[in-house]
């Protein structure tokens, strides 16, 4: 009942599987149910349909966990379908008393030995036992003389073999099972695999013997890829025939007779200009420039002709052969002009190179030059041609012309841009530069006004940067500030009473005004240094505050307005101590200034973000003038006293700020974290106990702020190691957890964990303390074996740090720990890359 049973459900899966009901692993995990229970219902003495049933079905349950990648569960199948083998032959002999009948029995089952022995291979290669693996195949291999038809099976599975162990970079193994492909492949000529197959075999083990070891294995490189040309010439076996040479170093003779023998055969123009391109990246520039040359040559009257030219013009410039590059584009024009035009798609691409090039010569400010190359792109216009990426071209031109101080040719190229494309917020900039530079101001106001709505209409151009109309914005600040270099203030003003006449946007109304301002002040910061200081704190921020905390009555001050006020001059506040970035007692002040104007707006949710954020950066940069060297201890206690008074006050409106949205990404908390925990552990502030407490009971602490936590806590004068170490600890946990662990990180952390514990220089450590440091060096050894990425200078570091514990160890006749540190050692010295070798 049982038997019977298993073989309905071996069935069933069959059937659901042939129609997509089941996955391949459910598959499996039936046939493993299935096989189990009829191995169990076995008995003594099966009959020969039972054994041969038993066969089959664990050949094909081995063969399914394979399939799926579970080799280790496939290898008991096998086994239990090669013991069954052998039962059937003994019954077979065991039946027949004629010896003549013996190799007909043989026969019967070598079919199925065959199979299993194959699968067995692959269980042992996924599993990576290459002894087991070989010696299987080596056995399928003399079955092959009364098996000739699973030649090709054989000679395939093989090279299988060798792109997995060549993808896993075991390029010995890889090599071996190429090797052994090609030999099957070739034990029978009907049953064989085929030449171009043949081909492709040794192409790969040409390129394992380069991956494995270029220098050594270059001779046998280069035999298997002239073998695989005489199976089967393929352009890609030319490009690695060349490769290989290019890597030993031929002369260029031996390469020029390559290059021959490769221009006799049927090739493709992407071959050829595949292998011209390889030449050149390996400094064969005589033999790359002749070799397409003769490529030329040979597709001279295809149509796509004009790639091998665009290539050698590539070519050219990287090379710095300029004049030769220009005399290949000047041929290209006059063919353009006689009958041999580029096909489209070269053409676009002969523009991009074109453009490439003048932009670098105009970002190294070689205006003339810049020219010359976007003159070129000119010449396959024709007058009167009307095109967006021309206009765009001819307002490239005349900036490099008013670069030059050629104000009429600049006129020109403006003048044709504008007939092409007049509708461009960028044409009509490049008008308005030239009014300005003119003194034109009607011109200049006019252009102002068709900037400002094209700006309106968010027109979205050739340059796909007006997206939103903020680039029209952009562009006529620009255009204010252009008026104020040429000293044309009825310009800029203009360009501004424009943009704060005609905005819907109040936020852009206040920015045109803010940038007015900021012009001014400018003006006054140029002409007096020391004046700037005094003018900018007290004529402004600081008398705007002063007349703000004043009584007012409705009459000469309304509410409202007080209001605007507050808002308008905070917001200069604000944009002073940006621009006073590179002065922090003055930059702090006037975010703190801001603050205080804030104060005078309704709370609402904006001014309640400025204030935290005000009282925030005020905070960190008294946390950050307190970390300067110059700073004597009475100062930096002042500075870390008054930066915990702006995060308390900022904690009182972060809680107001918190039940009016929804702040969930906001960063607030951790900052206000972070500095505070800074302030109070270089204080020596008994509350920072409470603090930590709270913050190891936050189930979701991000990994970054405890890297960072860790990294306060040792910085001077603070030194609290045993709290750095926890949040070392914690770091290290929550990186463990990751579903992709940033090995950077992890390795820092690691690093910072052993030299807390074992300080470079410190010999005497206890067991414990050893004890210790070993887990931190065995969770880094996991981790650099699960992953490639982890940085090769930390596994030396690590290698260097365990072997010389080690040395230190035996130095004091700790033997046994001296073995074990050492060792720990080694095993970072094997996952060395380039390094290995200096250190083994």
């Amino acid at each position: 009942q049982i038997e019977e049973s298993a073989i309905n459900l071996w069935n069933w899966a069959v059937t659901k599987h042939s129609g997509s009901v089941i996955s391949d692993e459910q598959r499996a995990k039936l046939r493993f149910v299935a096989c189990r229970l009829v191995c169990l219902c076995e008995g003594n003495d099966p009959p020969e349909g039972t054994i041969r049933r038993q066969i089959l079905m664990s050949m094909k349950t081995g063969k399914g966990w394979i399939d799926i990648g579970k080799a280790e569960l496939a290898d008991g199948f096998l086994e239990i379908a090669m013991g069954s083998i052998e039962k059937l032959y003994a019954k077979l002999l065991k039946r027949s008393n004629d010896e003549a009948d013996i190799p007909v029995h043989k026969a019967d089952v070598e079919k199925d030995l065959f199979k299993v022995l194959s699968y067995q291979a692959e269980s042992a290669v996924a599993q990576g036992d290459f002894q087991k693996a070989m010696m299987c195949v080596q056995r399928c291999k003399d079955m092959l003389m009364r098996l000739p038809k699973e030649t090709c099976y054989l000679s395939i599975l093989c090279y299988n073999f060798g792109v997995e162990t060549y993808e896993w970079k075991k390029y010995e193994h890889s090599s071996f099972w190429l090797s052994q492909s090609y030999e099957i492949g070739k034990m029978d000529v009907k049953y064989c695999t085929g030449k171009e197959m043949q081909a492709k075999v040794l192409r790969l083990l040409a390129t394992a013997y380069l991956e494995w070891d270029c220098n050594l294995y270059l001779d046998k490189a280069l035999k298997a890829i002239n073998l695989a040309n005489e199976e089967s010439l393929h352009p890609a076996g030319f490009f690695l025939k060349v490769k290989i040479l290019l890597k030993s170093r031929a002369s260029d003779e031996d390469i020029k007779a390559a290059l021959a023998e490769f221009l006799h055969r049927e090739v493709s123009l992407d071959s050829c200009l595949n292998t011209a391109k390889l030449l050149l990246e390996h400094g064969r520039e005589s033999v790359g420039f002749d070799f397409l040359k003769s490529v030329a040559e040979r597709f001279e009257s295809s149509p796509d002709f004009g790639r091998i030219t665009l290539v050698h013009i590539e070519f050219l410039l990287q090379n710095k052969r300029e004049l030769l590059a220009k005399q290949k584009v000047e041929e290209i024009i006059i063919g353009h002009y006689t009958g041999k035009q580029l096909l489209p798609e070269n053409l676009n691409q002969l523009h991009i190179i074109l453009w490439d090039r003048a932009a670098k010569k105009y970002e190294a400010k070689n205006f003339s030059e810049a020219l010359q190359w976007y003159n070129y792109s000119v010449s396959f216009y024709t007058p009167g041609q009307i095109d967006q990426n021309l206009a765009k071209l001819q307002r490239n031109m005349a900036s490099c012309y008013l670069h030059l101080k050629q104000l009429d040719k600049a006129k020109e190229a403006v003048k044709e841009a504008e007939r092409c494309d007049p509708n461009s917020i960028f044409t009509q900039f490049s008008v308005y530069k030239i009014a300005v530079l003119e003194n034109n101001t009607d011109k200049a106001v006019e252009a102002v006004i068709a900037m400002g709505k094209l700006a309106e209409k968010q027109s979205q151009h050739e340059d796909k940067l007006l997206v939103d109309g903020n680039t029209g914005t952009d562009l006529l600040s620009l255009a204010a500030q252009i008026a104020l270099e040429n000293e044309q203030q009825v310009v800029a003003i203009k360009a501004l009473e424009y943009l704060s006449e005609h905005s819907q946007d109040c936020q852009q109304v206040f920015a045109a005004l803010k940038c007015l301002v900021r012009l001014m002040l400018s003006k006054v910061m140029a002409e007096n240094e020391e004046r700037r200081e005094g003018y900018l704190l007290n004529n402004t921020t600081s008398a705007a505050h002063k007349r703000l905390a004043e009584p007012f009555t409705e009459e000469n001050l309304t509410g409202d307005r007080r209001i605007l006020e507050a808002h308008w001059f905070r917001k200069v506040a604000w944009n002073l101590a940006v621009q006073f970035q590179n002065c922090p007692e003055k930059m702090r002040d006037f975010f703190v200034l801001s603050f205080k104007l804030s104060q005078f707006c309704p709370s609402d949710k904006a001014v309640l973000i400025a204030q935290k954020t005000c009282l925030l950066m005020a905070a960190a940069i008294d946390l950050e003038m307190g970390r300067q060297q110059d700073t004597t201890p009475s100062e930096q206690m002042e500075l870390l006293t008054e930066a915990l008074q702006h995060l308390q006050a900022c904690k009182e409106i972060w809680k107001v700020l918190k039940f009016s949205g929804d702040f969930a990404k906001d960063p607030t908390d951790t900052l206000l974290l972070l500095y505070e925990f800074e302030a109070r552990a270089k204080l020596n502030d008994p509350e920072l106990n409470n603090l930590m407490e709270s913050v190891w009971q936050q189930p979701q602490i991000e990994i970054k702020t405890l890297e960072i936590i860790a990294s306060l806590a040792m910085e001077s004068p603070a030194r609290y190691p045993l709290l750095c170490k926890k949040a070392l600890k914690s770091a290290l946990s929550l990186h463990r957890k990751q579903p992709v662990v940033d090995t950077v990180r992890f390795s820092k952390c690691v690093h910072s964990l052993i030299n807390l514990s074992l300080p470079p220089g410190v010999s005497d450590v206890e067991a414990c303390v050893l004890q210790e440091v070993w887990g931190y060096f065995e969770d880094a050894l996991s981790m650099v074996s699960s992953t490639e990425a982890y940085p090769e200078m930390e596994i030396l570091w690590l290698m260097t740090r365990a072997w010389n514990t080690g040395i230190f160890q035996y130095s004091i006749g700790n033997y046994k720990e001296a073995e074990q540190w050492c060792g720990l050692g080694m095993r970072f010295l094997s996952h060395l890359g380039s390094l290995k070798k200096s250190y083994e």
